[in-house]
């Protein structure tokens, strides 16, 4: 078939940056492309593959005629446009929390279940960024040995929190080392009373606090991975943390197996699966670290390692950029394999 017309509602801001530059880079097949945004954003001018584009404002006419739209611009603009775009005949790849968890809606990652896919009724959604960057790993682990049991502790870059949190961390650190006083307005939840400074800190909360005093993000963690393996009895026990890092998330991972799977077996395992460079030689201290896993595709993995307290027990330390892998990449990937299994209708 041709060529598809894309759009990208959230054009102007960091995920939707981000996605215009894998389009580019992956040669993805467009042939039109429609860049929509709020009011607020509507009327500038972005270039991507050398090209000038005008942003729109969002709206049902806007949608007339586009194959793929990827969503970027958060939980209630999707909700408020997604209708729009179904309705005019798109596919959806849903970069929020929106939907994911919906029973008709298909959560991919395409390295763990592609084949989802062609289940879609208008909708599919990308999951949360940190789920996809262990989802990668343990899949390969699962398939081998099984998993009883994951024990996930996540170091998680600012830029997760958005623009606003890599400002607020780059100001801090400039009142810190001029000795003024750190003033935090943004994290841990920007629209909670209290906040603190990310600067020199660790903060042990990200998003709002839930059921048994797990976070809404550690949450999203347990039940994402339990739908996209499709076990909902896969025992997940998370804590994120947000850390003074730029870009790219750190995870660390335990992971009890059904099976024996020695660390040798391991690495070889996760050296040869879709999506994931091992980085692992302690002899010479390489190991994945978030200031070189920025701006690549592929997950991270190194630290393998026995753990002797559980009888198949191993230890992963991984990285993965979280608004490449984590949300863009994930989603054009998406549509690649849409592409390539015919999901697009000819117009």
């Amino acid at each position: 078939m041709n060529g598809l017309h894309v759009a990208i509602l959230g054009a102007t801001g960091m995920v939707g940056q981000e996605l215009l530059d894998v389009l580019v880079e992956r040669k993805f097949p467009m042939t039109n492309l429609t860049l929509l945004s709020s009011a607020r954003s509507a009327g500038s001018r972005v270039l991507v593959g050398g090209k000038e584009y005008a942003v729109e404002q969002a709206s049902p006419e806007a949608f007339r005629g586009v194959d793929v739209a990827f969503f970027a611009a958060g939980g209630q603009v999707s909700k408020d446009w997604v209708e729009a775009a179904v309705d005019a005949g798109a596919m959806v790849i849903d970069n929020t929390s929106a939907f994911r968890l919906r029973d008709d809606v298909p959560l991919i990652v395409p390295e763990v279940n592609a084949e989802e896919i062609l289940n879609h009724k208008g909708i599919i959604s990308n999951p949360n960024c940190s789920t996809i960057i262990m989802a990668i790993v343990l899949k390969p682990i699962l398939d081998r040995a099984g998993i009883k049991r994951v024990v996930v502790s996540t170091y998680q870059a600012v830029s997760g929190a958005g623009g606003r949190g890599m400002d607020e961390l780059r100001r801090q650190t400039e009142d810190y080392v001029a000795g003024r006083e750190l003033e935090a307005a943004i994290l841990p939840v920007a629209n909670e009373p209290k906040h603190y400074p990310i600067a020199f800190n660790a903060i042990p909360q990200i998003d709002v606090f839930e059921e048994d005093d797990y976070t809404k993000e550690e949450w999203k963690m347990v039940r994402e991975t339990q739908k996209l393996f499709k076990d909902p009895s896969l025992k997940i026990s998370p804590t994120a943390v947000r850390i003074p890092v730029m870009r790219s998330h750190s995870e660390s991972i335990n992971v009890e197996t059904v099976s024996p799977l020695s660390p040798e077996e391991c690495r070889e395992l996760l050296r040869n699966a879709p999506g994931i460079e091992l980085v692992d030689d302690v002899t010479e201290q390489v190991y994945p670290m978030p200031l070189y896993a920025s701006g690549r595709d592929a997950v991270l993995v190194g630290r393998i390692r026995r753990d002797r307290t559980v009888e198949n027990g191993l230890n992963l330390w991984v990285v993965g950029d979280q608004i490449r892998k984590g949300a863009a990449l994930n989603a054009v990937q998406i549509a690649e394999h849409a592409y390539r299994m015919g999901a697009f209708t000819k117009r």
